[in-house]
């Protein structure tokens, strides 16, 4: 039974929405979001990266840097660059990339529900990502980034959306990436409770992207629990800041592999060692990108090629099953001895949105081969979260990204 209820959102004036809203703080390193920060003074990245407000000399985790986050926040509310909504109410905020969009309800989740695993992750996190974001969010006493969150497709809340979205809208623009970023406001109560029974009667609900966000405002909330020991149910602590969308207007991207050598294997010897496994295409000038569940494209020595999944290693297991799985548990790990890819230099990670000539590029530069993959579908992160399991690193790639600034929740 869930827990979705509407909240006091802190958001920007109108004409302030496309100057603020900005990309989630960790889509950029220091620089790039320094980069942003000077082409967009009101971007959110000013408070949600404050170190870009320092100069180098300045630690990004100097307590410094977190004050200056919430003295920004509250600058900007006193000068009325953000307002505060009086009423508690849901969000509906639609993203459209290209030809497709995909709508979500912004409101607040329980912590409880985390805890009890009513909304249900499939990464592990890691404590010292989660320690940056556990003192910003304490600091500026607000989820400043939404937790993506899915659940399964809903035909009431699917009716009371559509209806909504014929009314006029809060925020109506076009970020400079060419995602179009479209809210409503849901005052209506009739329409409010009726969410917030639709959402009641689920029993799964699943973390989409922002793992870490998730785990650290569950951690703050805890933490506020211990410094009020008679807090109630109601208070805002208890709640995080999420946009909730329905599995079928969600995409998965790929989530591609690059590695740095071969482990002393020669080319030859390393497509002889793979061929004993998978079945290898002949080499062809052209990208290859998968065309399906099972089949991995490979870029080595300028040249590419399609791996088939033989039928031996496939299997119904929510994580072995994987193709990221296989390719880490037959190719990565015995072959090229990458045993842990969560720490190991010698691989990285290319989100599929940069594309395969990304891929290309890698190996040029720095990089001694690379893997394109299948996508990873919604029902397998929901098999594998329902299963109380954990994917692969990097297994998943959402697109278009959700913005930050648009929606801030207070806690208390």
């Amino acid at each position: 039974m869930a827990q979705i209820r509407p909240f006091k959102c802190i958001r920007p004036k109108v004409e302030l929405a496309s100057k603020i809203a900005a990309l989630p703080y960790d889509v950029y390193n220091r620089e790039e979001a320094k980069k942003e920060f000077i082409k967009e003074p009101f971007s959110f990245l000013k408070i949600d990266r404050a170190e870009i407000q320092f100069c180098e000399e300045v630690d990004v985790y100097d307590e410094r840097v977190y004050l200056k986050a919430r003295d920004t926040l509250m600058d900007m509310l006193e000068k009325g660059e953000f307002i505060k909504d009086h009423r508690a109410c849901y969000y509906i905020y639609e993203l459209t990339m290209g030809l497709r969009s995909q709508t979500g309800i912004v409101a607040c989740a329980s912590i409880d529900d985390y805890l009890n695993h009513t909304i249900k992750k499939h990464e592990n996190t890691r404590a010292d990502k989660e320690v940056d974001r556990i003192h910003h969010v304490d600091v500026c006493n607000a989820q400043t980034g939404p937790i993506f969150l899915a659940y399964r497709a809903n035909e009431k809340i699917d009716l009371i959306i559509s209806s909504i979205k014929t009314t006029l809208p809060l925020y109506d623009f076009t970020s400079t990436d060419g995602i179009k970023h479209t809210v409503w406001k849901s005052e209506n109560e009739l329409n409010n409770q009726e969410i917030y029974r639709e959402f009641e009667g689920m029993n799964q609900i699943y973390i989409a992207d922002g793992h870490h966000r998730c785990a650290s405002a569950v951690k703050v909330g805890l933490k506020r629990r211990e410094k009020k020991p008679d807090y109630l149910e109601s208070d805002e602590f208890n709640y995080f800041l999420s946009v909730l969308f329905p599995d079928n207007q969600l995409m998965i991207m790929d989530y591609n592999r690059v590695v740095r050598d071969l482990n002393g294997y020669t080319t030859t010897e390393f497509l002889e060692a793979i061929g004993k496994i998978f079945d290898v295409s002949m080499p062809q000038n052209e990208p290859y990108k998968p065309m399906h569940k099972g089949e991995i494209g490979m870029y080595l020595d300028k040249c590419w090629y399609a791996l088939g999944i033989r039928d031996v290693y496939k299997n119904n297991h929510p994580v072995d099953s994987l193709d990221v799985s296989i390719l880490q548990n037959y190719l990565l790990k015995p072959i090229l001895n990458i045993v842990d890819p969560k720490t190991d230099k010698r691989i990285d990670f290319v989100g599929g949105i940069r594309g395969l000539a990304e891929l290309e590029k890698r190996v040029k530069e720095d990089c001694k081969v690379a893997f394109a993959m299948y996508p990873t579908s919604i029902s397998e992160l929901f098999d594998v979260a329902d299963a109380g399991l954990l994917m692969p690193p990097k297994s998943t790639w959402f697109e278009p990204k959700l913005r930050s600034g648009l929606f801030i929740h207070e806690l208390d």
